[in-house]
Formats: structure tokens, sequence, C-alpha cells
């Protein structure tokens, strides 16, 4: 998603500066044209010619330094972004943003970019609650800036709470958003996504399961989060970190889940099934394990789970939009068509199975979005981060043909 892109890293004067090591090398690594621009401060945590070797260009400390061309540095860099992010944002750079002040080459290449900026603070957490920090966050937010959150947890300062600058896969999610052009067309949105397997119980020790990992579903978590949308994952068992800016809700069992969704649903814009939710589940739990002798394996009864997009699709909420995922092995979209009519959906996700680089537990993903009036969209095999941008693009793109349609 990142090759080619022009990425300005702005790194101000804090002790978590020692991590944009790590975030440049990893935009490098995807490809990025990273150009890194340090204020004075930064420099006595790291120093530029850290910088210079990872990102095997120039860094730029000085607003006043001689240069080779006439070529004025703040305004070439920002002219040729396609994204800026400033990791540590620190509660100086905020104020000096927030305020328009432009006194070094890092404050001065911001006031000039014309490409989304993106701000990573990180700070004591008394700096992070200080009224003036959060006007100044509120003030950058309404101009079109967009906020990284930073983490709870230990402090370099000795205090544990929040402040720690987010963690550098999460600050990559946003920056991919940003610099494939992508604005917060998903402002105000409430989303709920469900993810990963369920587990149903079979005794104490044994379940019934699935492959599903849940990356897909948390994939597209990360992707609303970054485009402004306030976001609920429903999530079965998965050995995932929870994304940065999203309300986790962990549950076991299908039932659990159906009872999760229906609880957080009342207000919600978009819904998303990407749960491999389990059809079937015991009909009768023991507890206990169950000795060999015990059982009977030819005599497993099983019911039916909840079908929750199912149910959602039942209920009278204009305005709401449904997408669900149909995974399958054959016949792909004559059986995603007839879950999309049956389900009453506004858009399926068509899975191949048995393609290679598809489905469960890989990184990338091969799928098909169905419309409602069975128009196929055959997307090509991509990283699931970018499967789930291409989702939320049908997804804003119906949204907004719904609003011309109401205006009419």
């Amino acid at each position: 998603m990142l090759a080619g892109k022009n990425i300005v890293v702005g790194i101000s004067g804090g002790i978590a500066a020692y991590k944009a090591c790590d975030l440049v090398s990893r935009l490098v690594q995807r490809g990025a044209q990273v150009h890194v621009i340090m204020t004075r401060n930064a420099t006595e945590f790291v120093g530029p010619l850290t910088f210079q070797t990872l990102s095997a260009r120039k860094v730029v400390v000085d607003l006043f330094e001689e240069v080779s061309e006439f070529d004025v540095q703040h305004v070439s860099v920002s002219d040729a972004a396609d994204c800026f992010v400033l990791a540590p944002a620190t509660a100086n750079i905020i104020g000096k943003i927030a305020n328009g002040i432009a006194d070094d080459a890092l404050s001065t290449t911001v006031m000039a970019a014309a490409c989304p900026v993106l701000l990573a603070p990180a700070m004591n957490t008394r700096m992070w609650e200080n009224p003036i920090t959060q006007e100044n966050l509120a003030r950058l937010r309404e101009r079109g800036y967009r906020i990284i959150p930073p983490e709870t947890g230990w402090l370099a300062c000795g205090y544990e709470g929040i402040g720690r600058l987010a963690p550098v896969t999460e600050i990559i999610s946003f920056v991919e958003t940003a610099a494939s052009g992508r604005t917060l067309d998903l402002a105000g949105c409430k989303v709920i996504i469900t993810a990963g397997p369920t587990r149903e119980t079979i005794d104490t020790v044994r379940f019934l399961s699935n492959p599903s990992t849940g990356k897909m579903g948390y994939a597209l978590a990360r992707a609303a989060v970054a485009r402004g949308a306030q976001v609920t994952l429903i999530s079965g068992p998965a050995s995932l970190d929870d994304p940065l800016g999203a309300q986790c809700v962990r549950v076991t069992s299908a039932q659990e889940m159906y009872e999760a969704v229906m609880a957080a649903v009342a207000d919600a814009d978009i819904v998303i099934g990407a749960a491999a939710v389990a059809d079937f589940t015991p009909r009768q739990a023991r507890a206990g394990k169950l000795n060999k002798s015990e059982v009977q394996v030819d005599r497993l009864e099983l019911v039916h789970t909840p079908d929750i997009l199912e149910a959602l699709g039942r209920q009278d909420k204009p305005g709401r939009m449904l997408v669900g995922f149909a995974a399958e092995t054959e016949d792909l979209l004559a059986k995603a068509r007839q879950k999309l009519r049956e389900k009453n959906l506004d858009l399926m996700v068509a899975n191949d199975l048995a393609q290679p680089g598809a489905g469960f537990g890989a990184d990338t993903n091969i799928v098909t979005l169905v419309r409602p009036n069975g128009e196929a969209l055959p997307l090509g095999k991509m990283p699931k981060r970018e499967v789930a941008e291409r989702i939320f693009d049908e997804v804003v793109l119906q949204r907004q043909s719904a609003e011309v349609q109401a205006a009419k």
C-alpha cells in the first residue's frame, strides 16, 4: 500500500523519539520514500545520522542550512508528500501547530503541507490530560488533522497512565489510509465489526471451531478507525492485539457474539459480519471432561446457532448498511448472491477458499464484492488491510448514493 509513496516523518523532542527509528525502517521496508525532519530537541535523543542511514536521505534539522540548489526545503518536501506523520508529537509541537507558530524546520514544513497530517502524541500523563493540550488537539481535529491516540501503560517518567506513543504497527495503519488519499469519510459513523472464530463447547476441554484467525475483521476495524469511524469490534477467540481506537468486546460462542451484537447495534450505521461464526453447537455441553468410554462418536447432537446478519436483515432500520462475508469452496458467486438476497444485505464479500493466498490465516485475501443488484466486483490478491479499504470504499459509495437518492 505504501510502495512509491512519499512519507514525511516529523520527530520532536521526546524520549519516544527512539521508536521513530523503527517507524522509519518499516516504512522504507514497505517501499515508501521517507523524508525525516527533526526538531533540534529531538536530536538530543537520537542523532540525525541514524535516520539518514535508515531513510537513505538527508535529514532536515536546520531551517537555514545551505542547500545545493535553490529549492526551499519546507515547501519542496511538503509539496511532494502523500502523508505527513509526526511521531512522537510532543505537547510543545502540538501547541505550536494549533496556534500557527512556525519557528523551526518541522513546524514550518507542517504549515506548508497540503497532504494529510497525522499526529501521534507521546507525553507524560498529566501533560496529556492538561486542558490546554486537549484544547489544542480539539482545534487540530476541527481543522482536519488526524490524531493517532496514545496508549495507556508504563511511561519513561515513572508514571503508569495514558501518554505512551501508539505502537508503530498502528501508526503505519493510519499512514496507509492517509497516504492512499482516503479521507475521514466515516467520521460520525458508528461501525460494528465481528471477527474471528467462535468456539462451541462440547465439554470443559473440547469444543467445535474453525481456522479463522480474525485478521480480516481486525484489518477492517483498523481501516474504519483510520477513516474516522467510532468502531466496536466484537471478536471471538483471536491471538491479535486490540486495534487502537476501537472498543473491543471479547466473546467465545456464537450465542455470546449474537447477544453482544444485539446489545451494541441500536444506533449503528454500518454492521460488518466478518466473523466465522459456527453454524452448529452441541445441544448440551457437559460440565467436566468426558471420558472416551462415555462418548458415542456417532451421536453428537447439534443444533443451529443464531444467524446474526439474518436477524439484523429482518429489522426495519433504514439507513443502516449490512455487509456479510461468504467463504465458499465452490459455486462462489451463486452462493454469495443467494445469501445476499436471503439475509437482506447491502453488500456481500465473497471469499473463494480454494484459491492460494485467500481465506483463513493468510495475510492476503482474494475476494469479490457483490452488490444488491448482483453485480460482481472482483478484487485481485492483496493484503487484507487493502481489502478492508476497498470494502469501505464500496460502503461509502453506497451510502453517498443513498443520500443523493433520498435528497431527490
